[in-house]
């Protein structure tokens, strides 16, 4: 659902836009960490854990999504979150 109505090439440019790509491939790619919040909005009463794999069990159906989910610890989740910043949730509104 998320892909459909944000489309990855839509989140790819809100977040170069932003300067919010990455230098290094890291765990939580940006458009992941985006992905995540939407997906945190939709399933406000889970947890970390749940939400990511609910967020990871809808790309694989769309076949966005092709590694096996290692749920981040809630301080890697935090960090990419600051790393993300708030602009690109903003400029996808």
């Amino acid at each position: 659902m998320l892909t459909r109505a944000f489309p990855p090439e839509l989140v790819d440019e809100v977040v170069a836009e932003c300067g919010r790509t990455e230098e290094r491939q890291r765990l939580l790619p940006a458009r992941v960490v985006m992905y995540f919040l939407l997906a945190m909005c939709l399933f406000s009463r889970q947890g970390y854990e749940e939400v990511g794999r609910l967020l990871t069990q809808g790309l694989e159906r769309e076949r966005r999504w092709s590694k096996r989910w290692r749920v981040p610890t809630s301080g890697a989740i935090g960090r990419a979150r600051l790393r993300l910043g708030a602009e690109p949730l903003f400029a996808s509104t």
